[in-house]
């Protein structure tokens, strides 16, 4: 009788045990950062407020939907299998809503918003500034320095054989040498969305005329394809690492242990002093307006002269060591937090689907396809004439044509290879910077 009513006790609590359980697995579950049952409540007003019409139409407002669609599709991207492993938050980001607008989804309160904090506040001018300045004044001086020395040779080399390479294949195919360059070359080996189309796009525009973002829906396809190329690649080679070891290093770049050591950068994980980082936001700010100074004496574009000064400061050491670091802190606040939302604008606004869809066939894969491979392989043949191992010298070379930092920490995931993370930082950065400077200076003539 005990063991029959022990056992009806015990059907009884595991039920209420899993409910438990469930409603504490439900608490305790995050969006971004944000415990869920929070990012629902979050979600639930900035949509009821769209929905019937009583969302700001200010900066306040398009904040608020591009902060909470940007933390949800950029987590999801980032969690869902095979996606998560090709830079699938910002790809999500970036396509997703451009889908939700063509289907009619969001409302006219929406996209009133969120177009007057994009295009009419220009924010996206800001995050550009803050990306690109705040990414180069934070790199370790050194790693600028001897990084360019030491990569010089196979980025440019690998950069020359990828242009030549997707030149040959574009003509074959049928694509002129000025669309195959400026729209499918570039934008792979510009340096990522951040650091590379978006500048870019500013460029463009200028050359060309029209808006930035017009700009972005021609550039965007061929950065995401090449970053998927890019991890294949990377992971090939790690394949062939395992079957050749005298071709790996096994994570290490130059041959001699003790140079790779000094490449190593110390994360800092000092206090984050608020006045530095204001500081930091007010010189990002003036980086931009001096850029846009000396562009109407040299005739260059202004966002192309704030690349150059930022890396001529940051290698005569012009700056106090304080406000490198308040902009590299808040450089770090906005690649953190409005990546994601960034492309969720662009996304909403000025990524017209059918636009997307339509420069998609075979040939444009298979030239997005060649030039990505053909950097890769020029970095293989080169890293082994300058004494560094073929396998790492590849698989930093590829992270030239990645999708910026998230490009590098997908290509370096696939190869396992994450202690190369400086290197890369310096192909793609330095790299895309270069490239964007030489692809404005280029269209200019030519356009």
């Amino acid at each position: 009788m005990n063991n029959s009513i022990e056992q009806t006790a015990a059907c009884d609590a595991a039920p209420t045990s899993g409910a438990r359980r469930l409603l504490r697995s439900f608490a305790t579950y995050e969006i971004g950062v944000i415990p869920l049952p929070y990012f629902i409540a979050i979600a639930v007003i900035v949509f009821c407020s769209a929905h019937f019409g009583y969302l700001p139409k200010t900066m306040i407002g398009g904040l608020a939907v591009i902060m909470t669609m940007g933390v949800f599709f950029g987590q999801l991207g980032q969690r869902l299998p095979l996606f998560r492993d090709i830079g699938g938050g910002a790809i999500l980001c970036l396509l997703l809503p451009s889908v939700l607008v063509f289907h009619g989804f969001f409302g006219s309160t929406t996209l009133d918003a969120t177009r007057m904090l994009m295009k009419d506040a220009n924010f996206l001018y800001f995050v550009i500034a803050s990306l690109v300045v705040g990414s180069i004044l934070g790199m370790n001086r050194f790693i600028l320095v001897q990084g360019m020395i030491r990569m010089f040779v196979p980025l440019v080399l690998g950069t020359l054989a990828a242009v030549v390479a997707g030149l040959l294949v574009g003509l074959l195919f049928g694509y002129s040498v000025y669309h195959t360059f400026f729209f499918i070359i570039v934008p792979i080996i510009g340096g990522g969305i951040g650091e590379g189309i978006l500048p870019l796009s500013l460029a463009y525009a200028h050359i060309l005329g029209g808006s930035p973002e017009q700009y972005v829906a021609q550039l965007v396809p061929a950065a995401v394809v090449g970053n998927i190329v890019a991890i294949i690649c990377a992971g090939a080679l790690a394949r062939l690492a395992v079957k050749k070891p005298k071709l790996n290093g096994d994570g290490m770049l130059i041959r001699a242990r003790e140079e790779n050591d000094k490449f190593k950068e110390s994360e800092d994980h000092g206090a984050i002093d608020f006045r530095y980082m204001g500081a930091g936001v007010l010189l990002i700010c003036s980086f931009f307006i001096l850029g846009g100074l000396l562009e109407k004496l040299v005739h260059i574009p202004g966002p192309v002269m704030m690349i150059v000064v930022a890396v001529l400061f940051k290698y005569l050491r012009v700056l106090p060591d304080r406000l490198e670091k308040g902009s590299k802190q808040f450089y770090k606040l906005i690649s953190t937090a409005f990546i994601w939302p960034v492309m969720i604008g662009l996304g909403m606004l000025y990524v017209p689907l059918d636009s997307v869809m339509s420069v998609f066939s075979l040939g444009y894969v298979l030239v997005c396809t060649t030039v990505v491979v053909a950097m890769t392989l020029a970095g293989f043949l080169i890293g082994n004439l300058l004494k560094m191992y073929p396998i790492e010298s590849a698989i930093v070379t590829c992270c030239h044509s990645g999708l910026g930092g998230t490009g590098d920490v997908a290509i370096l995931s696939a190869a396992n290879r994450m202690g190369l993370m400086p290197f890369a930082q310096i192909s793609t950065r330095l790299g895309g910077a270069a490239t964007v400077i030489a692809a404005s200076v280029l269209l200019g003539i030519f356009a």
